[in-house]
């Protein structure tokens, strides 16, 4: 055992030593290793934090889910000018879902009033009540976390009841526990809360909801629609899903007078068009990052053989002295490997936690980017860009392994050389 340690302490010795004396050449191997276990993990980081991203946001809504909503016209028409706002009615939920039957799951439509004050007590918040449907619930997966959502029976009954965001009950009552079954008021209406829900970190919209039928009746908004919501099925492919649009469109186009072709009268959210859409583009980058990060890795693993080529080739004089002295091939040649590992391993490891803490940086200047998808919701662009330690780890053992072979070959020839010849 005292050998043993005798040895790596001999061999520690000699590489710090030999260190000192090459600090420009150490400082270039090690450079190359860290530069590439550095790049490699930034790349991945940034990658995963988009992937992340487009999981996290199709995760949020049903994933075969088409939301509606009307706009303006870009084109005239059958007599109008263009700029004509349309606006989606109850004719228009009846005709979709009569004209696409086969493909309908379920039917639902939308319909906000904003810039409400909802008080309750002393408390009060201000914030648009959104009438729904029943189904409002499974298109969006909204998370309620106390009581229930809206059901049937309310719809039908026109139930002034209401379902409140934990923000929201929070403010008003303190502890959202106790919002369930108690009232508020909007509009000197009183409102039975009948659940709570949350969205992901409670940073999306706070809107009430109420039942579609009871914010219409009480506002006087006749046969409005703000957003005709459904979800569909037998649509599997992305052609299927442009060429439902474009029926859809035409359809819509009809019931109101304008063009058919008009993209702008009216906004067609399809989510799994989407989504496929998505899915592709994120395979794309997926092998594309991983393309660069193998070359920036290659690029490393090149300098570090370059630079441990031209290292053994340099001291040849060197072990020409030390065969003359007695050294045998084996220790030279286990003296570089040596060399080589701890080199690599060292600046391997710099690099390894460079990277690590540029994905933590990255994650606090934009790990939560969001963009506006409509209707005052946003969808997340880039979150949590980090990566499996695994593949920073096995990224520095190939350089280690890159700089042994790239040691190994060389300094096993110019330790078999005659010292006569090493010191010529």
């Amino acid at each position: 055992m005292t050998d043993i340690r005798t040895l790596m302490r001999d061999i520690i010795q000699e590489i710090y030593q030999t260190v000192r004396r090459n600090k420009l050449r150490t400082l270039l191997t090690g450079f190359a290793v860290a530069w590439g276990i550095f790049m490699l993990i930034v790349l991945l980081g940034a990658g995963n934090g988009l992937i992340h991203a487009f999981e996290e946001g199709s995760s949020s809504w049903a994933k075969n889910s088409v939301r509606v909503s009307g706009w303006f016209t870009s084109k005239p028409y059958g007599g109008f000018r263009e700029g004509r706002h349309v606006k989606l009615d109850g004719r228009d939920m009846e005709s979709t879902h009569r004209r696409f039957a086969p493909y309908m799951e379920e039917t639902g439509a939308t319909l906000t009033q904003d810039n409400l004050t909802l008080s309750h007590g002393a408390e009060y918040v201000n914030l648009s009540l959104r009438g729904v449907y029943p189904n409002f619930a499974d298109i969006e997966l909204v998370n309620v976390v106390g009581g229930r959502f809206i059901n049937p029976i309310d719809l039908r009954d026109c139930r002034k009841c209401i379902v409140l965001h934990r923000r929201t009950a929070e403010i008003l009552f303190k502890d959202a526990a106790k919002a369930v079954g108690s009232y508020v008021t909007a509009d000197s209406v009183a409102y039975r809360v009948v659940g709570v829900y949350a969205d992901r970190g409670d940073n999306g919209s706070s809107d009430a909801y109420v039942p579609f039928s009871t914010l219409r009746t009480l506002y006087n908004r006749g046969t409005d629609i703000d957003n005709l919501l459904f979800t569909t099925q037998g649509l599997t492919t992305l052609e299927d899903n442009e060429a439902f649009e474009t029926d859809l469109l035409a359809l819509l186009a009809e019931n109101h007078r304008f063009a058919p072709d008009d993209k702008s009268a009216v906004w067609i959210w399809n989510r799994f068009a989407d989504y496929l859409r998505s899915l592709g583009a994120m395979q794309v980058l997926r092998i594309g990052i991983w393309v660069i990060g193998i070359f920036t890795l290659l690029s490393g693993v090149v300098g570090v053989s370059n630079i441990m080529l031209i290292t053994v080739k340099e001291r040849t004089h060197e072990f020409g002295i030390r065969k003359a002295l007695g050294a045998k091939p084996r220790s030279i040649l286990g003296l570089v490997i040596a060399e080589s590992v701890v080199i690599t391993t060292f600046f391997g490891y710099i690099g390894m936690v460079a990277g690590i803490v540029a994905t933590e940086v990255m994650t606090a200047l934009a790990g939560r980017m969001t963009m506006d998808v409509g209707e005052g919701m946003s969808a997340a662009v880039f979150t949590d860009p980090t990566i499996d330690l695994s593949i920073a780890v096995e990224a520095t053992l190939t350089l280690i392994i890159a700089g042994t072979l790239a040691g190994y070959f060389p300094a096993r020839k110019a330790s078999r050389i005659r010292p006569i010849e090493a010191l010529r």
